[in-house]
């Protein structure tokens, strides 16, 4: 009689260590969020650390459970709780000029932990860095750029021009996050499903003799 094996993890299924892992790190984005926030620039966008942690949400857990963190942490802010930076609430944020840069937070949570799940098992920094300013800056920035031309009399160069100021800034994040998700997945391998690795395992499983 052959051995049993546990049957795969189908990826939509959410598990108790799931739900604990993207609980931490929505309170590391209230967390990083007590310093406050310093406003430089006349579009009056503040700098803060929660996109720092945008960045390690998507590149240590993922899409799903990154989202599920991002997720978590924009109901409890829309709910009333004061925890994005500078003790605004989630409707406090919607209702002023950069809206759309809290927005971005859940599709650049995404696009890092999509991009991020398919460089997998293996995370390699310099990728996780470009993966970071793909998702934690370009991304943002599109969903910012487009909330100020909504909320204001920007031109669309007007809007985009106003992120240059913190360039420096967020890819220092983004550095900083690539290094300390490498340190993550080599001390705690498997967070992420690897998503090419996935793939071929149900294609094995769809054509199990290899046949051409």
């Amino acid at each position: 009689m052959s051995a049993q094996t546990s049957p795969p993890r189908r990826f939509g299924r959410l598990e108790s260590g799931d739900l604990t892992q993207a609980a931490v790190f929505a309170g590391l984005l209230a967390a990083l969020g007590l310093p406050g926030t310093l406003t430089i620039g006349p579009s009056g966008v503040p700098i803060t650390l929660q996109t720092l942690g945008v960045m390690l949400a998507g590149s240590i857990l993922g899409p799903r459970k990154g989202a599920l963190a991002v997720a978590l942490f924009a109901v409890l802010a829309i709910a009333g709780l004061p925890i994005l930076a500078g003790g605004r609430t989630g409707l406090v944020s919607l209702s002023s000029p950069t809206a759309g840069f809290f927005v971005g937070w859940l599709p650049a949570v995404i696009v890092i932990g999509v991009l991020t799940a398919l460089m997998m098992p293996r995370y390699r920094v310099l990728w996780g860095i470009g993966i970071n300013i793909v998702g934690g800056m370009a991304v943002i920035y599109l969903f910012g750029t487009a909330g100020l031309m909504l909320r204001t009399d920007l031109s669309w160069w007007a809007a985009l021009s106003t992120n240059g100021i913190y360039l420096p800034g967020d890819i220092a994040k983004a550095v900083l996050c690539g290094v300390v998700a490498a340190q993550v997945h080599r001390a705690r391998p498997g967070l992420i499903t690897p998503w090419r690795r996935r793939a071929g395992a149900s294609a094995a499983t769809e054509d199990p003799q290899g046949r051409g």
